[in-house]
């Protein structure tokens, strides 16, 4: 019992400071980010892009390393590779070197990282709990996160001056140096812990299986398709979260450390609700549960999209940024307890995980470009309504993608998969 809860705390906290330095440093802190760095939005998302790419590219290899290699190898070789990213960042290297940076990462936290994680996650849930299996999962790194950013914010709060007006270019690049060492000395940490204590288990691929072998049959499957278009809508909603605190400064008015406080605090939300989203997926239904995150989300972005921050509008306002950070982390505790809700045979795990990550996690490559474009073309209120609305547009999609699942599952029985990898390779065949 002892080996098991401390198996899942420390995926739990290794999955979430593996993206700390690439995401978290950009969502809590994104306008000290841009000026400390001497970025627009668009540069910025020009950056995530880069890593989309590389994260894309990684995706599919990385479930086929997950089906054949020991998730402790692959855990703590990632963690430390990116954590020494982070002490290069902290350089403050130009734009050139911050977009091969971001690059490296999206090879660092994927390839060996992302794949191994969901298949440790899957086989820790067994049969009966993969909704609370991948709810605690999410709502635990939500705790992370959180908790990292508010030290975070703390930190940075500590370096920066109490008046604005003597905030100077370097104090604030001090400070937010401070930010980044802070996570990347958190992935050095957390890489330890999983060479300690993550168990060097076998995985089914250690019999000489070739690394791509079930590729093609997985690719053949229209229900891998429908998973991997839930993951991403559910994806672009989570990256919608990473301009909250640069909405709080330029239409809420406030300053930079406010604004990366808001987006901790939609942080906390994090935990309840991707736990509860994991437990209702088990009694009720994972795709269903999907469905209702989605409406409720193209509600709120609906209303950002037209409310103005002024009287009533202002509390419309909040109430919906928090309702909006809780739907967001709810989608993200259920999208992948749908490998056993579409009967994913074991030994393919990685396979499919892999598979719907390179395509679902694609918004790592356009999302960033394209919404930086977005909120520069009509900068302050303008811009971030039109962005509400581009989120209201792809929450609308999204509940037709869960229409096209159900159907899907309603159609899936065991004789859609193979019952080992011999039945595969005849089928392919």
């Amino acid at each position: 019992m002892l080996a098991r809860f401390s198996l899942m705390v420390t995926l739990v906290f290794a999955g979430e400071v593996v993206f700390g330095l690439p995401f978290q440093t950009s969502r809590f802190f994104r306008p000290t980010m841009l000026e400390a760095f001497g970025l627009n939005n668009a540069q910025l998302g020009d950056m995530l892009g880069a890593y989309g790419v590389t994260a894309m590219l990684a995706y599919f290899p990385g479930g086929m390393l997950a089906d054949r290699f020991s998730a402790r190898s692959l855990l703590t070789a990632s963690l430390v590779a990116t954590g020494v990213g982070g002490f290069f960042m902290a350089t403050y290297p130009g734009r050139l070197g911050m977009l091969v940076l971001f690059a490296y990462w999206g090879v660092t936290t994927i390839l060996l990282f992302w794949s191994a994680m969901i298949r440790a996650t899957r086989e820790w849930g067994g049969a009966d709990a993969q909704g609370r299996a991948f709810g605690i999962l999410e709502g635990g790194r939500g705790l992370v996160a959180a908790l990292l950013a508010s030290i975070g914010v703390a930190v940075f709060a500590l370096a920066m001056p109490d008046v604005d007006a003597q905030v100077t270019p370097e104090l604030r690049r001090a400070a937010f140096r401070s930010v980044i060492l802070m996570y990347s000395v958190a992935a050095f940490v957390a890489g330890v812990l999983t060479w300690l204590l993550v168990p060097p288990a076998d995985v089914d691929g250690a019999s000489g299986r070739g690394l791509f072998e079930g590729a093609g049959f997985v690719l053949s499957r229209p229900i891998v398709w429908a998973h991997a278009a839930t993951i991403v809508c559910a994806y672009c909603c989570f990256k919608g979260l990473d301009n909250y605190s640069l909405y709080a400064v330029q239409v809420l008015g406030m300053n930079e450390i406010d604004g990366a406080r808001l987006a901790s605090w939609g942080a906390w939300s994090r935990p309840a609700a991707a736990f509860l989203a994991g437990v209702l997926a088990d009694r009720w239904s994972g795709a269903r549960t999907l469905r209702a995150a989605f409406v409720l989300l193209l509600v709120c972005y609906a209303v950002l999209s037209v409310v103005l921050p002024d009287g009533v509008g202002l509390v419309l306002i909040y109430l919906n940024l928090f309702v909006s950070f809780a739907a967001v982390f709810a989608l993200r505790g259920v999208y992948f307890a749908l490998l056993n809700e579409n009967r994913v045979p074991p030994f393919l795990t990685g396979a499919v995980a892999g598979t719907v990550s390179f395509i679902g996690f694609t918004p790592d490559v356009f999302f960033g470009p394209v919404t930086g474009r977005i909120l520069d073309a009509n900068p302050g209120l303008v811009g971030h309504q039109n962005y509400f609305l581009f989120l209201a547009a792809i929450a609308l999609l999204a509940i037709g993608v869960v229409f096209w699942l159900l159907r899907l599952q309603q159609k899936t029985d065991e004789s859609t998969w193979p019952a080992d990898v011999h039945a595969m390779k005849r089928d392919l065949h």
